[in-house]
């Protein structure tokens, strides 16, 4: 009994005359594990007996379903009695992104590190998995997805809203889409800001468990501005394996640390080439960087991705790895750092909303 896997099945329960669920709208608090047991609070505005045996029934079952060796359940209900005007804020995800549960940034400290490789292929492993996943590409000064997701058609409006593109089982939105490709994108800040938002206001993005955000390269002001206009739940850095792996990710958790977004984990792309005839490894760059920045900068190491030619040939062709071969070394790299950046994304969520777990 985890304080991960309770919450995972908490996340199931959606709250009674609203969209989202109990975990989302911070309606848990103080939840405790005993044992088997598990007892929690449950902020509900002013709910009747019978709708809080209602909500009961629905967060028993959900528990026994996902915990079948679950023990009792104590819920204590508590009233939120605060006013109009003391009523904390919305969550930043309704304010831009309404439908969408978690976001993920994946950034780099500079360019040349297959950032976008890794978003395009950890969406699509998400994606595998049963997720809806949606990648929004906001590499504004080089925007790519496109390409590698193999779509070039700019999606259709719908009324005031813009539809994403979808392929893979994955929904993603680039300025691509609007901008010639012989057109620089030479912008400003806060013209960057504006394109963002438009992204994120104007894209009818559906509900969506995860939304990656591929940032630009680097820790300037037009990724400062974007982490702080995207409600991220939690960021990614890639690196590769050399030595300057540390300072390249001390920056880009100096700058998520600025905008108090919790970085998940370090991924090291281009670890090795693995020969596909004798299988002898070659350290191309290098290797180890990524692991030990991880540890220096204590923070998760979520894994290594070997280089292949394939990735880059999936990523001209809009069929990335995991589709073309997902029985490959590469492919499977990805679907296990996937997995475990939805770990300590559950860790993340639990810690931010002040679990206390008693063993």
């Amino acid at each position: 009994m985890t304080e991960e896997k309770v919450v995972e099945a908490l996340a199931q329960v959606i709250e009674p005359g609203d969209s989202k669920d109990v975990i989302h709208l911070d309606k848990v608090r103080d939840l405790k594990i005993n044992g088997k047991d598990v007892s929690f609070r449950l902020i509900s505005p002013a709910a009747s007996p019978p709708q809080q045996d209602e909500i009961r029934r629905h967060i028993d079952h959900a528990l026994h379903q996902a915990l079948p060796d679950i023990g009792q359940v104590h819920i204590h209900f508590q009233a939120n009695t605060q006013g109009p005007s003391q009523a904390a804020a919305p969550p930043a995800e309704e304010k831009y992104i309404p439908g969408v549960k978690s976001a993920i940034a994946v950034s780099s400290g500079k360019g040349g590190v297959g950032k976008s490789t890794v978003s395009v292929n950890l969406a699509v492993a998400l994606a595998q998995e049963g997720a809806r996943v949606g990648l929004l590409d906001a590499d504004i000064y080089g925007p790519n997805i496109p390409l590698m997701m193999g779509i070039k058609t700019p999606p259709s409006p719908q009324g005031e809203k813009i539809m994403p593109a979808e392929n893979h089982g994955v929904r993603f939105i680039s300025m691509a889409f609007f901008v010639p490709e012989d057109t620089p994108m030479i912008w400003r800040g806060p013209m960057v800001h504006g394109a963002i938002q438009q992204l994120l206001r104007d894209v009818a993005w559906g509900e969506l468990d995860y939304l990656l955000v591929d940032l630009p390269p680097g820790t300037g002001d037009a990724q400062l501005s974007i982490a702080q206009l995207v409600p991220l739940s939690g960021a990614v850095i890639v690196t590769t394996p050399q030595e300057v792996a540390l300072l390249d990710s001390r920056k880009g958790m100096a700058m998520f640390k600025k905008v108090s977004v919790p970085v998940l984990g370090i991924v090291e792309n281009m670890s090795y080439f693995e020969c596909p005839h004798c299988q002898e490894k070659t350290e191309i760059f290098d290797r180890g960087g990524g692991r030990a920045a991880a540890e220096k900068l204590s923070v998760p190491f979520l894994g290594e991705v070997p280089i292949d030619p394939a990735i880059r040939e999936g990523g001209d062709h809009g069929v990335p790895i995991m589709i073309s071969d997902p029985d490959s070394t590469q492919s499977k790299a990805f679907a296990e750092i996937a997995q475990r950046m939805t770990k300590e994304l559950s860790i993340t969520k639990s810690q931010q909303i002040g679990l206390k777990i008693i063993q």
